[in-house]
């Protein structure tokens, strides 16, 4: 080997410095994922970027945001995305390539484009439901019936959510006393971890059986806080569970695959406690209307009995015999008892008795 190719490891690092920092010069925009990110007691951010391609990792690439931009660089991407900085966000991002001879290529990154992540999250979200649309999942929770009296509610939530609490105390102050079985599912509910802690409670409460139906609760958030409820795997899980699902997801302004996908869906957790109150409250009031015509037609039909029995009565009032002597008439009977309607056959001597509606008197023919 020729003596002018033996190169020390650091002479190697300076030119390849040289040689990125020459075809790299000035500061670029640069789409990349989060794969991590840890903020530093020393002020310093430091991340790992990542980019796949079908699920395939086909780059990766250390960065760091200094300590003299980190703080204004972070409260800005949360004021306009309304989250921190994650893993698992789409980010764009102005670099400028460094090589150190110790710690290799490090991305410095003094910009960031937040608005470039929410965008990616809607689109994300866009081609979730195309996928869920060509699978025929969309309306699919939809085609299942909820029971008369959905009694047996499991709650898929975090364990300490104020959102729990109040479907809770909304279900028990109801002013018709119904009485509810509630059972918690706790779960993540943000973050990359959420929709894999979801898809297994809902697992669990299929597994375990037994209950009317699945409620997803989740208290308000920022846009990227919720877009786990965009996932699609979560989604797939919400459509083919065999039990009807209902979310309450967010704000008013929210609207997610989940939601989607679900039976149904209101706002709130006290919304979707009403939506159970309601369904017993009309199942009660069927009942107290089917109980009112029974009701009605039994007394109707014991009316109609007693207006024939009266006639009856009245029928067997008018021709007894002494009814009809009270009137003026009188009943002839001979010796036997037998009615005598014919002097003809009458014969001197006969004893009749004569009944009057006083009275009878004991009479004899004499001619």
């Amino acid at each position: 080997m020729k003596e002018q190719e033996k190169l020390s490891l650091l002479e190697l690092q300076e030119m390849i410095r040289d040689g990125v920092e020459s075809a790299v010069p000035d500061k670029l925009w640069v789409r990349a994922e989060v794969a991590s990110i840890q903020a530093k007691s020393n002020g310093h951010c430091y991340l790992e970027l990542s980019e796949s391609d079908n699920g395939r990792l086909v780059a990766k690439a250390r960065a760091v945001i200094w300590k003299s931009i980190w703080y204004s660089l972070r409260t800005y991407f949360l004021e306009t995305t309304g989250s921190e900085l994650a893993p698992g966000m789409q980010i764009l991002a102005r670099v400028q390539a460094n090589y150190s001879e110790l710690y290799g290529l490090t991305l410095v990154i003094d910009e960031l484009e937040p608005e470039f992540t929410l965008g990616a999250a809607e689109l994300e979200k866009r081609k979730t439901i195309g996928l869920l649309e060509k699978e025929g999942l969309i309306d699919k929770q939809k085609e299942l019936e909820l029971a008369d009296i959905p009694y047996s509610l499991a709650v898929i939530s975090a364990h300490d959510a104020a959102g729990f609490g109040d479907f809770c105390r909304h279900l028990e102050e109801n002013e018709y006393g119904f009485k509810f079985n509630v059972v918690l599912f706790p779960a993540t509910m943000q973050g990359e971890s959420a929709p894999v802690s979801i898809v297994d409670a809902l697992q669990q409460i299929e597994a375990d059986g037994g209950y009317d139906a699945a409620l997803i609760l989740r208290g308000g958030g920022s846009v990227l806080d919720l877009a786990c409820f965009d996932d699609y795997g979560l989604a797939f899980a919400i459509a083919n569970c065999s039990i009807p699902v209902f979310t309450a997801i967010g704000h008013d302004r929210d609207y997610h695959v989940a939601d989607m996908v679900a039976h149904d869906f209101v706002k709130t957790p006290t919304a979707l406690a009403d939506v159970f109150i309601d369904c017993i409250a009309a199942e009660d009031e069927r009942i107290s209307n089917f109980s009112n015509r029974l009701r009605m037609a039994i007394t109707g039909k014991i009316s109609a009995m007693e207006n024939t029995l009266s006639l009856l009565e009245q029928r067997i009032k008018t021709s007894n015999p002494r009814n009809i002597l009270t009137r003026g008439f009188s009943l002839v009977t001979d010796e036997k008892g037998v009615v005598v309607n014919s002097a003809a056959k009458l014969q001197r001597g006969q004893r009749l008795s004569i009944l009057f509606a006083d009275g009878s008197v004991e009479v004899e023919i004499i001619r």
